[in-house]
């Protein structure tokens, strides 16, 4: 059995590399040996996994079943086995943590330090991006998502929920004039964060309707930071997220504008899969950031 549990961790690897040569430099394999032990899960179950025609590894209708079980089998077991170290009776091991940049920085990592001080048996990996990670798939414990939830397998907890705001600095605002209203700006220069916003218009609320209204993009950024500084700059006017500007607009280097017609804030949440059961590491996590997000939320 443990042998053909070594070889569905093969088989996995290639369909996740792409290729029986990745999978083989991946895991340190020689090559042989990965293209052996296929070929015996093939033999034992008496059907092709892969089509050999064509570039790349491409699943058969049984072989893209067959993974799907592995995948399932592999998590059991590996669920099994942490139960049995006591990983689901005392908190300890290694947690892995994404959030967005900005956030991550100056409300996720400070509540996470604390937490390290409770916790000493429990070791965090923070991984601060901007982009939508895949817990399942890029092995994620937890994840701190700010916007509306798509339906899916992960269970949520609410921290509260973050203003988007339109920005520039002082000497822009003096020298163009601030927008009265959402229908000024396609006579501004516009710095899109294409993270959070269309570069092409900007969406405000105009009594019971959302209304969308076209830009003049002269930058566009992928970064809360690189919009903030041009808007600083004076380039022009930002859309960001409240917490991300709120240093530079509390020393005066920002000012907001079009107050009044800000969207419906988004929420901001703790996200996790919600297969199987909770390890011990994930929810005394849960129960110790919970708060003290929504606290710095609300500060915010």
């Amino acid at each position: 059995m443990a042998d053909r549990l070594e070889a569905m961790s093969i088989l996995i690897a290639a369909v996740d590399a792409g290729s029986l040569t990745a999978a083989s430099r991946k895991l340190g394999l020689p090559l042989a040996t990965v293209s052996r032990k296929i070929s015996e899960l093939e033999t034992h179950l008496e059907a092709r996994l892969f089509q050999r025609a064509g570039r790349g590894l491409i699943l058969t209708e049984t072989g893209t079943d067959y993974v799907s079980s592995c995948r399932r089998i592999l998590e059991d077991v590996a669920e099994a086995e942490r139960t049995a170290g006591g990983e689901f009776r005392a908190p300890r091991g290694n947690l892995t943590i994404t959030a967005p940049i900005v956030f991550g920085r100056l409300h996720v990592l400070p509540v996470i330090a604390e937490f390290l001080k409770t916790y000493p048996e429990i070791n965090v990996r923070l991984i601060q991006s901007d982009r939508l990670v895949d817990l399942p798939e890029e092995h994620v414990d937890l994840a701190v998502r700010i916007g509306k939830l798509p339906d899916s397998s992960l269970v949520f907890r609410n921290i509260g929920t973050i203003r988007r705001i339109v920005c520039g600095s002082p000497h822009y605002i003096e020298g163009r004039g601030a927008p009265s209203q959402p229908t000024d700006l396609p006579g501004h220069d516009c710095i899109s964060f294409e993270g959070i916003t269309s570069t092409e218009n900007w969406s405000f609320t105009t009594g019971q309707s959302v209304e969308s209204i076209p830009i003049h993009s002269r930058l566009v950024v992928n970064t809360a930071e690189a919009a903030i500084d041009a808007a600083i700059a004076g380039l022009g006017l930002t859309r960001v997220l409240s917490y991300q500007a709120r240093e530079a607009i509390a020393r005066g280097m920002l000012t907001t504008v079009l107050d009044d017609y800000e969207p419906d804030p988004w929420p901001a949440s703790v996200i996790y899969p919600s297969r199987g059961r909770i390890p011990q590491k994930v929810r005394v996590f849960l129960d110790f950031a919970t708060s003290r997000l929504k606290d710095r939320v609300n500060d915010g």
